[in-house]
């Protein structure tokens, strides 16, 4: 069994993925560290490459409860949240839960509603509740959205405000797959028909005791010094307006642990730290005059700090 795949119960869990997500092996790995870390997962790339049968995928071999929510420019809070309706019989309104109320969200297309649509998953990202006409409803357990995004230049599209991008732990590109993959894609089944015969491997109640398990792995002293350097280092540096917030730090080291558990170690190394960088950091950063991809970016980060 590849090292990846030792001691964590999501070792199973990426190794199906991987056949029907075929040849995105590291993002798929960089979604199931983000799940691990109890952050939320915003895929941006063009239509067609996977971004929505990734959401399906990870929430069908959970065993997580899944709803699917298509973003459009007419949509509301209250598609979203819920609404209370006049029960007759009743004699009093009854509250009707919206898909937000599931454990894993597929919110498809964000950035083509209004910022006042997007503002409703504000609350539920961060506090795993909503509050709807005065009540607060707590979300079940666990709780993940995984957000799709058109690129910006695409037609109808409204650009994610810094709250919001800075409420989800990892952004990932999938792009388009290599040869190998594609021509794998090509002569193989439908990947929905792959899908719907894929059993659920875990439970959500395993799910959530690896995610206890990734937040206990121990984290050296020098390496809190990296982060920090990091962290700071972008907050000075000129190529950003604004550097990484406090949240951005703690997600990183949130990251890079869930990263060592699928690694199966129990604490954490800089390579940990090195390798979810580009996904946690770069859509934190304001790279609008940016030409270089996430990589690239958060190579040239490394690069300019030292290794404690």
């Amino acid at each position: 069994m590849p090292p990846s795949h030792r001691n964590t119960a999501l070792g199973p869990v990426l190794a199906a993925s991987s056949d029907i997500i075929l040849g995105k092996e590291r993002q798929l790995r960089l979604a199931l560290a983000c799940l691990l870390a109890r952050g939320h997962l915003l895929i941006e790339d063009l239509p067609g490459v996977g971004k929505t049968t990734l959401a399906h995928t990870l929430a069908r071999l959970l065993g997580l409860e899944f709803q699917r929510i298509q973003f459009t420019s007419d949509m509301l809070p209250a598609d979203i949240l819920g609404i209370s309706v006049f029960d007759r019989e009743r004699g009093d309104f009854r509250f009707h839960p919206g898909p937000i109320f599931t454990q894993v969200v597929l919110a498809d297309e964000i950035n083509r509603a209004t910022p006042k649509a997007q503002s409703a998953l504000l609350e539920a990202m961060e506090e795993r509740q909503v509050t709807v006409e005065g009540a607060t409803r707590p979300l079940p357990r666990p709780f993940f959205v995984i957000a799709t995004q058109n690129p910006s230049h695409q037609i109808g599209t409204f650009p994610l405000p810094e709250s919001q991008l800075d409420r989800f732990l990892m952004r990932i590109e999938l792009g388009y797959p290599d040869r190998a993959a594609e021509r794998a894609l090509l002569e193989g089944r439908d990947r929905r028909s792959l899908l719907a015969e894929a059993k659920p491997l875990l439970t959500p109640d395993i799910l959530m005791a690896e995610q206890e398990r990734a937040a206990a792995l121990h984290v050296a002293a020098p390496l809190i010094d990296y982060v920090q350097a990091l962290v700071a280092y972008t907050r000075v540096a000129p190529d950003w307006k604004n550097g990484l917030s406090p949240r951005a730090g703690l997600g990183l080291v949130a990251a890079a642990r869930a990263w060592a558990l699928l690694d199966g170690r129990d604490h954490v190394l800089p390579e940990d730290v090195q390798a979810v960088l580009p996904a946690v950091a770069v859509h934190r950063l304001d790279t609008s005059n940016e030409q270089r991809n996430a990589d690239e970016i958060a190579r040239a980060l490394i690069e300019a700090v030292p290794l404690p």
